[in-house]
């Protein structure tokens, strides 16, 4: 890669590291449902009228976008509200490697080599490494939460997958669509209409900054240009830089939230990061579906979303999925 697309690729996992912080103060200020609704629609409109359809059936928008929308960010918004420190959030994240190798195993028939297994079971044992430390002293059901999104992450990689879009950046688009109206119909379910629009009558132009730094910056400007990236270079040269996510998560979390990072948390990154870096990287034996940019922030063959997500194309924060 040249001197200018490696300074890019650092420059996506910086901003998807600190995208987690940015979700941190945005929770300071709107409920968590209602917060990942606002950030879709932001991402959607007015894109989705710049963009051409990005060339799949509609059951694969509709799947990615429920999985990734409502169910990776509705549930990572939802722990960090909880508890869930920002930085510790930007690396269990990445077990969605793991859960996104496994789901392949059983859908795509995709047969991981002895890597990859190696890989899985060395991130698994960080993510309870991670469980020990912060249940010694943070809330267990954020905990839980967060790899609860990770899981979906997962799902939306493989739906991602089986979709492969042509265009990762107009797929994203469409797919932010989707999870828009079934998160704000959670939220008035949930967090109710009184909360609701507190939360939108407060709103301010640090409100308006964090929103559409989610949806622009990490989102629209994160994924295409990571696909920019993956369009002119291989996705084992590329996919690597988003191990570098949860090193700018965790740091910027110290650095601006005062997260302190445990020993037994820096021993939770090293085998979580560790442990992806080999399932994202180890071979697949046996036929598999043709890799496509997954939804949220990448793993091994994709890009990742966002974290957000997303994954998809990740989503913004907010990373995809393993050849």
């Amino acid at each position: 890669m040249r001197p200018l697309h490696i300074a890019l690729a650092v420059l996506i996992a910086a901003v998807w590291g600190v995208n987690f912080v940015v979700i941190e103060v945005g929770l300071g200020q709107f409920p968590p449902l209602l917060f990942s609704a606002l950030r879709f629609l932001v991402a959607a409109l007015p894109a989705v009228f710049l963009v051409g359809r990005p060339g799949v059936a509609w059951k694969w928008i509709i799947g990615v976008g429920l999985a990734l929308g409502v169910g990776k960010f509705g549930l990572l918004f939802i722990g960090m509200d909880q508890g869930m420190p920002a930085g510790l959030s930007s690396l269990v994240l990445q077990a969605q490697a793991v859960f996104t190798a496994l789901f392949a195993a059983l859908a795509l028939s995709e047969r991981p080599g002895r890597a990859r297994v190696a890989g899985m079971t060395i991130a698994l044992a960080g993510i309870g490494v991670a469980a020990v430390d912060e249940g010694a002293g943070g809330p267990v059901l954020a905990f839980v939460l967060v790899v609860a999104a990770a899981v979906c992450w997962g799902v939306s990689n493989v739906l991602t997958r089986r979709a492969a879009p042509p265009d990762a950046l107009a797929f994203m688009v469409w797919v932010s669509t989707v999870p828009v109206l079934p998160l704000l119909g959670l939220s008035l379910l949930f967090e109710g209409w009184d909360r609701d629009m507190a939360a939108l009558a407060a709103l301010d132009w640090s409100g308006v900054a964090i929103i559409l730094f989610l949806a622009w910056v990490s989102t629209v400007f994160g994924f295409g240009a990571w696909g920019f990236l993956l369009r002119h270079h291989p996705a084992s040269s590329v996919a690597p830089f988003t191990l570098l996510v949860p090193v700018f998560g965790m740091s910027s979390a110290a650095l601006f939230l005062g997260e302190a990072v445990s020993p037994l948390r820096w021993c939770a990154a090293v085998l979580l990061v560790g442990g992806v870096a080999l399932t994202s990287l180890g071979g697949v034996r046996g036929a598999g579906t043709p890799s496509a940019p997954a939804p949220g922030r990448p793993t091994a063959s994709q890009p990742p979303a966002a974290g957000p997500t997303a994954s998809a194309p990740p989503a913004a924060a907010d990373a995809p999925a393993p050849r």
